[in-house]
């Protein structure tokens, strides 16, 4: 495996932090049920366990993408849990929520180009996986051809 070029390795680090500073940042508001946060939950029908589960995910989205092994993991992880919340400014809270000038929007976009920007530079770090996920499930026990059918 080719090692990332040093400017390619500052750029994914300095995306990754980014990323992760935001969705870390925003978990004080979920945790500790502030207001704004139970305002969007609430109207996005999914207040308490939305906002909780939302933000155990982002923790974990967070955490992957610091530590270099699972930085591609995190990367796809944290797209996934910004995306929802792209898709739930523009379908139900609007750009502007509680007059905020649009700043959880643009925070969120921040957070889903940083993570995509990552997850290009990391994308090699996939490999191992997408192999294990290639090879043909082992059962247990013996043979792995199915029984005939009549």
């Amino acid at each position: 495996m080719r090692p990332t070029t040093h400017p390619a390795t500052i750029v994914s680090w300095v995306c990754r932090l980014v990323a992760a500073g935001v969705l870390l940042q925003t978990l004080y508001f979920k945790f500790t049920a502030a207001p704004e946060s139970v305002y969007i939950f609430s109207k996005l029908g999914l207040e308490p366990w939305g906002r909780i589960g939302s933000g155990v995910a982002e923790l974990v989205a967070a955490v992957m993408l610091i530590a270099p092994p699972t930085a591609a993991v995190g990367a796809i992880m944290s797209l996934g849990v910004i995306t929802g919340a792209i898709a739930s400014h523009l379908l139900v809270l609007g750009v502007v929520v509680r007059d905020d000038g649009g700043l959880l929007f643009a925070l969120a976009l921040t957070v889903f180009v940083c993570s995509a920007i990552a997850l290009v530079l990391e994308r090699r770090a996939l490999a191992p996986l997408v192999r294990a996920l290639r090879r043909p499930a082992r059962h247990i026990g013996g043979s792995s051809r199915l029984p005939a059918t009549r």
